[in-house]
C-alpha cells in the first residue's frame, strides 16, 4: 500500500490483451506469410532479379502440401521469436508515493520520488529528471501517455506535458565549443554507434556523457545536447576547499 497517500500502487503496462495479440497474432501472421510464400514460390523463382532463386525453385518443386506446411511452420516459429522479444522488451511502470519501479526484460530499476523533480514523455520515452536537470532514467515505451500521466499525478509526482529543457538543446557537430572535456570524443564515438545501429554501445556512451553532465536527445540519428547543472566546461572555475579562506569564503 501507498502509506503516504493511502493509495495502492499504480501499475501501467500493456496488459493481458497485448500478450494475447503478440503470442497469438504474430505466430498466425508468420504462418500465413509462410504459406503465401510457398504458393508464390514458382512465380518468384522466375524473376531474374529475385534473391535466393535456388530456394524458391526448391520450394516450387516440392508438393504443395509439404511446401505450405513447411513454410507456415517456419513463419509461425519466427512469429514466436518476435513475440518473445516483444514480451521481454515490454516496459512495466509501477508507481507509488515514494518510488517508481521500471521493469524490462526481467530487470528492475527503482527511482525515488525525493530525488526526482519532473517526469514526462518525450518522443516515445519516459524520462525522469533530478533538480539539476540530469536524467535519472530514460526508457523507451509505447505505453499510453494519458495512463502514465494519471499514474504519476495520482501519487503526487511532478509531471510535465513535455520536456521543460527542450529549448536548451543544441545540434552537436564535431569540435563544438562549450562541452566538458572529453565529451566531444564520446559524442563522435556515439555518432558512429548510432549510425551503425549499435544500440548497446550508444546506450553505454550516453551513460558516460551523463557522468560529464551532458544530456542527449536523438532525432533521426542526429544528436542534440544540453548541459545539466553539474557539468563543468573548460575554463569554468571551481572553488576548492584549499582555495577558500579560513572561514570558508
Amino acid at each position: 500500500m501507498d502509506v503516504a497517500g493511502n493509495r495502492p500502487r499504480t501499475v501501467v503496462s500493456g496488459g493481458p490483451l497485448e500478450l494475447v495479440v503478440m503470442w497469438g497474432g504474430f505466430p498466425l501472421l508468420g504462418a500465413a506469410a509462410g504459406g503465401l510464400l510457398a504458393l508464390a514460390a514458382g512465380w518468384v523463382a522466375g524473376l531474374p532479379w529475385a534473391p535466393v532463386q535456388w530456394l524458391f525453385g526448391l520450394l516450387d518443386r516440392l508438393p504443395d502440401a509439404q511446401a505450405i506446411a513447411g513454410t507456415a511452420a517456419v513463419g509461425a516459429l519466427a512469429g514466436l521469436v518476435v513475440a518473445g522479444n516483444g514480451t521481454a522488451e515490454r516496459l512495466v511502470v509501477t508507481v507509488d508515493a515514494a518510488q517508481v519501479r521500471l521493469r524490462r526484460a526481467g530487470k528492475d530499476r527503482t527511482v525515488g520520488r525525493a530525488e526526482t523533480r519532473v517526469v514526462f514523455v518525450d518522443d516515445g520515452r519516459l524520462v525522469l529528471l533530478d533538480s539539476d536537470g540530469a536524467e535519472l532514467a530514460r526508457e523507451s515505451t509505447d505505453l499510453p501517455a494519458d495512463r502514465l500521466t494519471a499514474a504519476f499525478r495520482t501519487h503526487g509526482w511532478g509531471w510535465a506535458d513535455g520536456d521543460p529543457h527542450r529549448s536548451a538543446y543544441r545540434l552537436w557537430v564535431p569540435e563544438l565549443p562549450g562541452l566538458p572535456t572529453g565529451a566531444d570524443a564520446l559524442l563522435q564515438a556515439r555518432d558512429r554507434a548510432v549510425r551503425k545501429d549499435r544500440r548497446d554501445d550508444a546506450r553505454e556512451l550516453r551513460r558516460e556523457l551523463g557522468r560529464l553532465g551532458v544530456v542527449l536527445r536523438d532525432e533521426e540519428k542526429r544528436q542534440y545536447w544540453r548541459l545539466n547543472g553539474r557539468a563543468v566546461t573548460p575554463g569554468q572555475q571551481e572553488t576548492t576547499s584549499a582555495e577558500r579562506g579560513p572561514e570558508g569564503r
